[in-house]
């Protein structure tokens, strides 16, 4: 069956065929002025129906062609089978307690049972898995994107099916891919398709405790602690207090008590101190919660590589006071530790003995071989630092990643920094009315900072409460140097007990990153006090965890000549990770000519070029950087050929996994989707009343075909030429 149909009322028409009689008149009065010429009929002929065209196409016509269905209608039957089907949350008949099935489980009985046979009376039924795993993956070894694409699976049915009544989906509405299946609903609703759909799984969490994440670092250092966050969520309806452990095989490495709110989460760290040297399989676990219903998410496996590394220490003063005494002890004496001391005696000669320097290493070679600098009451001018060696040391910290320690003395030489290109580096601002600090009669100590007390620097005992209460016990200090405040981009990780200003209470202990590597200030010279009753117990260890935290990124991956870090040293799928590698010639100096070349090799084989560019200031750095796209190992070789220089390291990238078991129904979109296409949407409990509904459904209207004539190009061009054609006629006749 075909018609016309207008966009337009009776009047409107009635009032459009005036307008045409009336030029329709004046065309033929036209034609009788201009003396009955025959060039002026066909003209005005012409006018007239592009007049009609005109009118006709402002009226909005449309051809109505109404096709009659002859083929059986069909009915879709999409079953979601992705990895968050694998929720262990429906409750079938009996107890409780002890028959509670997946969400899979549930759906494979459904579809053994043929729970679509009412359906076939009246139409042809499809039954059809989405979001399928690819076959072969786990959980460890994830190579590509897993998720729920529900537009995707929609918008394929309903580009393939011709003939299609209704769509049921069985899933638990967790779409984590693709675009919103709104839209996809929109086009059903157009063509008068509804959606029915079976929420399958509970709309409440399972009562459950999850580890949810470990972040371990790729590496650590032997005797270093190795700080390694975590995140843990609770769906009961209590507080829970527990203790989490890690286990290297089936012993017991070290343990930590948390409590995790109800129905809230937690992120904390637990440090571990490696005892062996080599590659490590650990696991995080929690125990079971009598009232969990989820038993295999309390754990997670990682690996960690434990190194054995001599790290480069220089530690520069002038006056041998008792702070710099026992710090030096402590490094001389840690066995991971290669130090090196310059003691600065303004109108003397350097200091000298065993371990000392006799001048500063005043070359880009040599001092880049240090992990750390310590920089006691030393500052710049005569007999100390010079303006040059002040450069180096910045840019050892900038470029190479080394750490820096500002460790001011009564002599309030540090304030000579702020004049020179170290100012950047300093964590604080320092008050420069006052250059020898601050002298209290009374004994005064540390107060860790919200972030302080969870800091690695600053851990010296797992448990965080206890922890807390050895840094209350600690002796104090009569001395400090006078800090304003700290610096935007710091993290205060102690204060000033007693003393405050204008700005709050005075920072004592402050971190902060500058270029690629570490800078820390210790605004008082009496952390050697912390051996009162206990010797170098909390001193030594004190400085230990500096060091190392401040050496980590120089020795992500290294050889002869060569090193390369990176960052972020655990990266996702999906991350950008910069890469930094510096290149020495055979000679130990930083190379300043010829090119690094490198590539990256995904798990899957594909490999990718990686251009290395050159940084300014002669320090044979290099940076690139790449976008992982899938988890796994890759594999990083980066080479100088003219040096014959060339590294090979590993970065494992997790895949982030966004089928998680244990989540709740996403009922709210299945319920949208099925109001804007006029169909429904229930619990598992209303499967068979929704497959009654969609058996109720009426017969499929015919399938209507417009064609908008007044809005097709075709149509606007022939009416363009036609105009054109009147216009050159006009001209040829000689009418104006």
């Amino acid at each position: 069956m075909s018609r016309w149909s207008f966009a337009a009322s009776i009047p409107v028409v009635v009032l459009a065929l005036a307008v045409w009689l009336t030029a329709a008149w004046l065309c033929h009065a036209n034609w009788k002025r201009s003396g009955r010429r025959k060039v002026t009929a066909w003209l005005e002929l012409l006018r007239l129906v592009l007049i009609t065209l005109l009118g006709f196409s402002l009226l909005r016509p449309e051809f109505v062609r109404q096709i009659q269905r002859t083929e059986f209608p069909e009915i879709i039957v999409l079953s979601d089978v992705s990895g968050s089907m694998n929720t262990r949350d429906i409750v079938v008949s009996g107890d409780a307690a002890t028959n509670v099935i997946t969400r899979y489980q549930w759906l494979a009985e459904k579809r053994q049972a043929k729970f679509w046979a009412p359906l076939e009376k009246t139409a042809k039924v499809t039954v059809e898995d989405f979001a399928a795993p690819p076959a072969g993956t786990n959980a460890t070894t994830v190579k590509s994107e897993i998720g729920t694409d529900l537009s995707l699976a929609l918008d394929t049915v309903l580009k393939r099916e011709k003939n299609l009544k209704a769509v049921l989906l069985l899933t638990d509405g967790d779409w984590n891919l693709g675009k919103s299946p709104v839209g996809i609903a929109t086009r059903y609703r157009e063509q008068q398709i509804p959606i029915f759909s079976v929420a399958v799984g509970r709309e409440a969490p399972l009562p459950d405790v999850v580890l949810e994440s470990v972040s371990a670092p790729s590496y650590g250092l032997f005797g270093e602690q190795i700080s390694i966050p975590f995140k843990v969520r609770n769906h009961l309806p209590r507080e829970v207090k527990t203790v989490i452990s890690l286990f290297d095989s089936k012993l017991e490495e070290t343990k930590k008590e948390i409590v995790i709110p109800a129905l809230g989460e937690l992120q904390e760290a637990i440090v571990w101190s490696p005892r062996a040297v080599g590659e490590r399989s650990l696991a995080l676990r929690l125990p079971i919660e009598a009232d969990e219903g989820l038993l295999e998410n309390n754990e997670q496996t990682f690996r960690i590589a434990v190194r054995l590394e001599t790290l480069k220490v220089l530690v520069i003063d002038s006056l041998p006071r008792w702070e710099y005494r026992f710090l030096r002890n402590a490094l001389e004496r840690d066995p991971g530790v290669e130090m090196n001391c310059l003691l600065l005696h303004p109108g003397m000669t350097p200091g000298s003995g065993r371990q000392y320097l006799p001048s500063f290493p005043g070359s880009k070679e040599m001092i880049s071989r240090y992990d750390v600098i310590f920089l006691g009451d030393v500052g710049v001018g005569e007999g100390e630092l010079t303006e040059k060696e002040a450069e180096l040391i910045k840019g050892l910290v900038e470029q190479q990643s080394s750490g820096l320690v500002f460790l001011p003395g009564n002599r309030g030489r540090q304030l000579t920094f702020l004049n020179s290109p170290l100012q950047e580096l300093i964590p604080v601002q320092l008050d420069r009315s006052k250059p020898e600090g601050i002298g209290l009669q009374n004994e005064s100590a540390l107060q860790l900072s919200t972030v302080g007390k969870r800091h690695l620097l600053t851990r010296f005992d797992a448990d965080e409460y206890r922890n807390d209460e050895i840094w209350r016990q600690l002796p104090g200090f009569y001395w400090s140097a006078a800090v304003e405040k700290s610096r935007p981009g710091s993290e205060v990780l102690a204060v000033h007990a007693s003393q405050r200003n204008s700005w709050g209470r005075m920072p004592l202990l402050v971190t902060r990153p500058f270029g690629s590597g570490k800078v820390l200030f210790m605004g008082t010279d009496s952390a050697w006090r912390w051996r009162r009753g206990v010797e170098d117990k909390y001193h030594y260890r004190f400085w230990s965890q500096v060091v190392r935290w401040m050496a980590h990124q120089r020795h992500l991956s290294e050889k002869q000549g060569i090193r390369l870090s990176y960052t972020p040293e655990t990266p996702q799928a999906g991350d950008t990770v910069f890469l930094q590698t510096t290149v020495l010639d055979a000679a130990g100096f930083p190379i300043e000519e010829g090119t690094v070349a490198g590539r990256v090799s995904a798990p899957t084989g594909r490999g990718e070029r990686l251009e290395f560019t050159p940084l300014s200031g002669g320090w044979g750095v290099f940076k690139a950087s790449f976008s992982p796209q899938e988890g796994g190992k890759y594999t990083v070789r980066v080479s100088s050929e003219k040096h014959g220089r060339n590294l090979e390291t590993e970065i494992l990238v997790t895949q982030p996994v966004r089928e998680k078991q244990g989540q709740p129904v996403n009922a709210e979109i299945l319920r949208e989707m099925a109001g804007i296409t006029e169909g429904a949407s229930g619990a598992v409990d209303s499967l068979d009343q929704i497959v009654q509904r969609i058996s109720l459904l009426p017969e499929a209207k015919p399938i209507e075909k417009r064609i908008r004539l007044w809005s097709e190009p075709w149509w606007g061009g022939a009416i363009l030429f036609l105009l054109a054609v009147y216009w050159a006629g006009r001209k040829l006749a000689g009418m104006v």
